[in-house]
């Protein structure tokens, strides 16, 4: 157990932070989830902004690497225009 008190506080900060990069995380991946099954053009074109800003949000706070950032939002791109 931690004996200083900046110690415990960083403790009850990195549970916190853990738990917020989780949620976003996971909300994140549920959008390209929801991006992905989607088979209307014009629905996929509107959502599209809005996943590519969940996944640009993630890598600029390193929840995910910006490679894997870059390689979703081409991937996602093309299928959309696929559609």
């Amino acid at each position: 157990m931690a004996n200083h008190k900046s110690a415990l506080k960083r403790i009850r900060r990195n549970e916190a932070v853990r738990l917020r990069n989780r949620y976003q995380h996971k909300t994140t991946r549920n959008a390209i989830r929801r991006l992905r099954t989607e088979e209307d053009k014009k629905a996929a074109e509107t959502l599209l902004p809005s996943v590519v800003s969940m996944i640009d949000r993630l890598a600029k706070r390193n929840i995910i690497h910006s490679n894997k950032a870059a390689n979703l939002k081409s991937k996602l791109t093309k299928q959309v225009s696929a559609l």
